[in-house]
């Protein structure tokens, strides 16, 4: 188990990531909302608003009378779904830890913009790697996976406090992360699915990567240093009246 709990990394541009705290509180909204429906009702909800291969390429419809989401809105409409407490807790962790200083990084409209947009090509990516599967794909992980993508490129020495099975330890953003999509890549060559949608969370982490190069402000560089590191420099502002060059650290 490796889980971020904790990052030392302050906002610069906004006072509140009040984006990242909706888009948690709609996931856990609708997600209370599935395990309310009754036998039956909740697996129907989840086939009608989650992406299905098959039916996204045409292959096969879902049955008639059955309440569901058009295709492309399905691709949607199933980043907000989960199967399971630990898949919801989970995905709203990473996006807590890391989807501030993103959200920080581009702003709150190019934030929803960007969180969607690697959902979508999350979403995609899975389907195209097995078009005729009629399995849903829900959750928010291809989402999710494009804002590590992004925090990586951003702050890759920033220090995240990670629980490592039963340790709390600081590590730096490319380890807690780089270890995260390294087993994302070594489940996509091994495994034959295991019920894990592994191409989304390659293919999200990779849209995001990609998408904060033009989606960033520009005075944001990638690969910024973070407060524990600008302090080893041994910079302080007491020693110039003049600006410290922006670092891209937030």
């Amino acid at each position: 188990m490796l889980l971020p709990l904790h990052d030392d990394n302050p906002l610069k541009r906004i006072r509140f990531q009040y984006i990242t705290l909706v888009i948690i509180v709609a996931c856990a909204a609708i997600f209370l909302y599935q395990v309310a429906l009754p036998n039956g009702a909740d697996r129907e909800f989840i086939y009608g608003f989650g992406a299905i291969p098959s039916v996204i390429f045409g292959s096969q419809n879902l049955p008639d009378g059955m309440i569901h989401a058009p295709w492309p809105s399905a691709l949607l409409t199933s980043m907000f779904l989960h199967g399971g407490w630990m898949h919801l807790i989970g995905n709203m962790l990473f996006l807590w830890v890391l989807g501030d200083n993103v959200e920080d990084a581009m702003g709150h409209k190019r934030f929803i913009i960007f969180y969607i947009a690697c959902g979508l090509l999350a979403a995609l990516i899975h389907a195209a790697s097995e078009p005729s599967s009629q399995v849903p794909m829900i959750g928010a992980s291809g989402a999710v996976s494009g804002v590590i993508g992004a925090y990586l490129m951003l702050y890759p020495k920033t220090p995240i406090k990670t629980l490592v099975f039963r340790f709390i330890v600081d590590l730096p953003a490319w380890v807690v992360l780089g270890i995260w999509i390294g087993l994302q890549l070594i489940n996509v060559v091994t495994s034959s699915g295991g019920g894990v949608a592994w191409w989304a969370h390659v293919g999200g982490f990779f849209a995001g990567v990609i998408l904060i190069i033009p989606m960033r402000h520009k005075d944001i560089k990638l690969f910024g240093r973070s407060v524990t590191a600008r302090k080893a420099t041994g910079f302080s502002l007491h020693k110039s009246r003049s600006r410290i060059p922006d670092t891209g650290k937030k």
